[in-house]
């Protein structure tokens, strides 16, 4: 069996023209989306990143606020960008880049809820709990997303997620059995006894535990989706958490990088267009 790859980069492209058609349409009224970021340090990476994002929204006609702090700012310094990030009305709505080495919790609860597009304030993961509208998770909502463009069956599947951080294990199981999705979800992580056992029974399985190769092929029940969401690093690469061999035995994979990772920023598109799209009605 040669898997299916599911192509984040295409896919993205994919989202990006369907939501200039939805930024015309608000332009039309007078309105044009802002995307604030706020990144703190000199991380290759996130600079990258960060990057990336303002060029996505230039290519969709949204605006770009960027706010570059050196690696000696402080606490109080951040969070003063970030109030002026709320106040701002040409911002729709922004993200505080990760890792600042400053108290990250208090910078994400110091941002607007409803300018909060990555979708992990306090205040957004307890809607998401209760099951009532708001931003959601953008890296969690990009694999179902990318899931769901695939064709891969959700409803009624079994997900084994591995990994319990934050940004994507918890959040997904929370996505994955809203009635939308309506999937069983098995929520492993790197202490799970037995996780190989959990691992061959699931029809989707998402790591996300950022240990590379922890899932190889004899884990894998034929014809599953396995997506690769974990980050680490290894000769100077990025490592993903599915081991490669993964491919010739599942139905569908993703690759890493080129899979999720464009998911999350389609995602936190969306998401900002969304906001202004709400702003506007």
């Amino acid at each position: 069996m040669t898997a299916i790859v599911m192509d984040g980069k295409a896919t993205l492209r994919a989202i990006k023209d369907e939501l200039r058609t939805r930024v015309a349409a608000l332009a039309d009224k007078g309105v044009v989306p802002g995307l604030g970021t706020v990144l703190v340090g000199d991380d290759p990476a996130s600079h990258w990143y960060v990057g990336a994002k303002h060029k996505d929204c230039a290519s969709i006609g949204v605006r770009g606020f960027r706010r570059d702090l050196p690696a000696t700012a402080g606490q109080a310094e951040v969070e003063q960008v970030i109030d002026d990030l709320n106040a701002n009305p040409e911002c729709t709505g922004f993200i505080v880049q990760q890792p600042t080495g400053l108290d990250e919790f208090a910078l994400l609860s110091r941002v607007s809820p409803d300018k909060d597009i990555d979708g992990l304030h306090p205040m957004n993961l307890g809607k998401l709990v209760l099951g009532e509208p708001g931003p959601l998770p953008c890296t969690p909502l990009g694999a179902i997303e990318l899931l769901r463009r695939y064709e891969v069956p959700i409803d009624g599947a079994h997900v084994v997620v591995i990994g319990r951080g934050l940004t994507v294990g918890r959040p997904l199981g929370l996505l994955l059995t809203r009635r939308s999705e309506n999937a069983t979800t098995t929520l492993c992580h790197t202490g799970t006894r037995n996780l190989a056992e959990h691992v061959r029974e699931a029809d989707i399985v998402i790591a996300a535990a950022g240990v590379p190769d922890l899932v190889t092929k004899d884990m894998v029940k034929p014809g599953a989706a396995v997506m690769d969401v974990g980050v680490s690093r290894r000769e100077g690469k990025i490592a993903g958490d599915v081991a490669a061999d993964v491919a010739e035995v599942a139905g569908w994979i993703t690759p890493n990088p080129g899979g999720v990772g464009p998911m999350t920023r389609a995602m936190l598109l969306s998401n900002l267009v969304s906001i202004a799209e709400q702003q506007a009605s």
